[in-house]
């Protein structure tokens, strides 16, 4: 596992999409929570996709980008539907959009309506010059689906692949990561989500090739990591 002094703070931050999707979060949560993102320099907000629009105001003039979910959580709308979100999220500043396939057609095999699926988010948010990451939900699948998604994703030219929402019954698993990280194409980058609780997990996953993490201890992960550096740790 990498060490913290192999790397420097902005290493580890611009790693970090500060996660504000929990639906009990109020008005006044959502707006503390950007101004944390922004007073770490970490990498996005993704955020509930009401809010997107006054989060992307908040971050004006930072490096953080706005970002939210389609799709979210469980994958089912209909793929008008995602597109209709995606639209909506790149009119309210949205950069970089997480979306989540359709579970239940991943499982059902039917791999046509999968890509088509994926396919209307991506060429939407492209076409604007955003970017996406398609969410698995790994917990649900087997390794033939997640090797199918993502050449399915290399094909699409995905930005991302990414383990979960979050709010399924697992996160991110390192076999996983590993996984996906051999059948992603290099131009496509991994994102682990769900169970990166500390700068430790971080760096674990980071060694085996993630780019970025879903994280809501971003405070603790952080403040760990300034320690680390200015102690020599």
């Amino acid at each position: 596992m990498e060490r913290v002094l192999n790397l420097n703070y902005r290493d580890i931050a611009k790693m970090i999409d500060h996660s504000l999707l929990n639906p009990v979060l109020t008005v006044d949560e959502l707006e503390a929570g950007v101004q944390l993102a922004v007073s770490y320099d970490v990498a996005s907000v993704c955020i509930l996709p009401y809010y997107l629009e006054r989060c992307s105001e908040l971050l004006g003039g930072s490096d953080v980008k706005p970002s939210t979910t389609i799709g979210f959580p469980h994958g089912g709308h209909t793929t008008a539907v995602k597109l209709a979100e995606a639209e909506r999220a790149v009119a309210d500043g949205g950069e970089e959009l997480d979306m989540v396939v359709n579970i239940s057609k991943v499982l059902s095999g039917d791999w046509d309506y999968v890509s088509r699926d994926i396919e209307a988010v991506v060429t939407a948010a492209h076409s604007a010059d955003r970017r996406v990451k398609v969410i698995f939900e790994n917990c649900y699948l087997d390794d033939v689906h997640k090797i199918r998604l993502c050449e399915i994703c290399n094909e699409l030219r995905a930005d991302w692949v990414k383990t979960s929402t979050g709010y399924g019954t697992g996160g991110a698993t390192h076999d996983d990561l590993r996984l996906m990280r051999k059948h992603a194409v290099d131009a496509v980058q991994v994102k682990a989500a769900g169970g990166v609780r500390d700068l430790d997990a971080l760096l674990a996953v980071r060694a085996i090739g993630v780019s970025r993490c879903g994280a809501s201890r971003t405070s603790g992960i952080l403040d760990e990591c300034r320690r680390r550096l200015a102690n020599g740790d």
